[in-house]
């Protein structure tokens, strides 16, 4: 039996492939270390969505390769550059996720029981829904790691999700890389099916939806939003990565949708919810990207207003389309960017800043520091609950709050 460490770099649903990786290798026998020194095998989780992130990447694995008398290197990174790992001369297996509990095993250890408790992330039971995107971003890495699209059914889903319930969760994190386009391969998008066979499970608990491309959800978002409307245990929040307010961008960056889908999918949430947040993504900075074409997303973001904005300078990934463009200057993306977040950080407070006041049922999801605890109100708001202990609140509970306070990250409240 061996003992192990895992760490794990990137999205949810990396985080995801870790836990079903930890599984497999508890069932089978193995233990944790106190760390990578204590380890018989270390397993780096790997990212690569930008070139900083490959750095990091690189340099953790040639730490852990001078730590451990054993590393495995997975995930994104390990599938789409696998010769970086060897060009580094880090001492590593480079293998699927798949692969990694096989490799620990060496067919020593039994295999993975059926009907073990999943493993949670405290309060949070994480669900990867599919694996792959249908989409070809002229300058995403991540689609040579992931592959194209693979739905498991609907029930085998559902199953997962009722284990996790089971175990504890009180959070359940729906995910993938294009949780939109889940059946997709199947011939019929099933996100709003799957959804719905959730919230039936008995207990008490919330589902918050990965990310979800435009192009992806533009034909089911009329059906999707009526999902989230009719079924509470349903964070009202979702995850519309638009890229850019530019359509010429747009069309360079090979996406599947054009501003006025995006568009269209944050109306009909508007107009169907009478609370909820809206999570998108922009690139700045993309080689072909004008003055006009940033004032253009700048344009967008203060229309659209969303609480949550992951800005990324554009960054060249190898073997992608887009690394063969000319790029701009450094200088410029750095000031686009201080430009676009600035405007985000304002959205944020004045979200923030309205809900003051206001009372709202939240879900304690998990501890804070210095005896806080980390709460998400129906819309997946973010709010504080300082002096814990001295209320009586902990992970896992549900309570209603008012909001006394906040700052750009979050808001404060006190159990009423």
């Amino acid at each position: 039996m061996a003992t192990y460490h895992i760490e794990t770099y990137g999205c949810t649903s990396n985080q995801g492939e870790s836990r079903r990786i930890e599984r497999s290798l508890r069932d089978g026998g193995h233990r944790p270390a106190d760390g990578p020194e204590e380890a018989d095998v270390a397993i780096l989780n790997t990212c690569t969505v930008v070139e900083k992130t490959e750095r990091n990447m690189l340099r953790r694995a040639e730490e852990l390769d001078d730590t451990t008398a054993d590393l495995i290197v997975t995930g994104c990174m390990a599938l789409a550059q696998g010769e970086a790992f060897e060009s580094a001369d880090v001492d590593a297996q480079v293998l699927h996720w798949d692969d990694v509990p096989t490799a620990v095993r060496n067919g020593e250890c039994p295999t993975a029981t059926a009907g073990t408790e999943p493993i949670l992330d405290g309060e949070i039971g994480i669900l990867p829904i599919a694996r792959g995107c249908t989409s070809n971003c002229s300058y995403c890495i991540t689609k040579f790691a992931t592959g194209r699209i693979d739905s498991p059914p609907v029930a085998d889903n559902v199953e997962k999700a009722r284990a996790l319930v089971h175990a504890g969760a009180s959070e359940i994190r729906v995910t993938g890389q294009d949780t939109g386009v889940y059946g997709w391969d199947t011939g019929e998008r099933k996100l709003p099916e799957l959804l719905d066979r959730i919230c039936d499970i008995d207990g008490e608990f919330r589902v918050r939806v990965g990310m979800a491309n435009p192009g992806g959800i533009h034909g089911i978002h009329e059906e999707l939003v009526e999902v989230f409307a009719r079924n509470e245990e349903l964070y009202n929040f979702i995850h519309l990565p638009v890229q850019s307010g530019s359509d010429d961008v747009l069309a360079e960056m090979r996406r599947q949708h054009r501003v006025e889908k995006f568009t269209e999918i944050v109306e009909t949430f508007d107009d169907r919810l009478d609370h909820w947040t809206l999570s998108t993504d922009f690139v700045v900075g993309f080689p072909t990207e004008t003055d006009h074409d940033h004032e253009q997303s700048m344009a967008l973001l203060r229309e659209v207003r969303p609480e949550k904005v992951n800005v990324t300078r554009f960054s060249k990934r190898p073997g992608t389309d887009a690394a063969e463009m000319k790029g701009l200057g450094g200088t410029l993306k750095k000031e686009r960017s201080k430009e676009m977040s600035a405007v985000k950080r304002d959205i944020v407070e004045q979200a923030h800043e309205s809900m003051v006041g206001d009372r709202h049922e939240v879900l304690v999801v998990e501890q804070g520091t210095a005896d806080s605890v980390k709460c998400r109100d129906g819309a997946y708001r973010q709010v504080i609950v300082q002096n814990a202990s001295e209320h009586g609140v902990e992970p896992g509970e549900f309570c209603e709050v008012e909001v006394t306070g906040q700052n750009t990250m979050y808001a404060f409240g006190e159990p009423v």
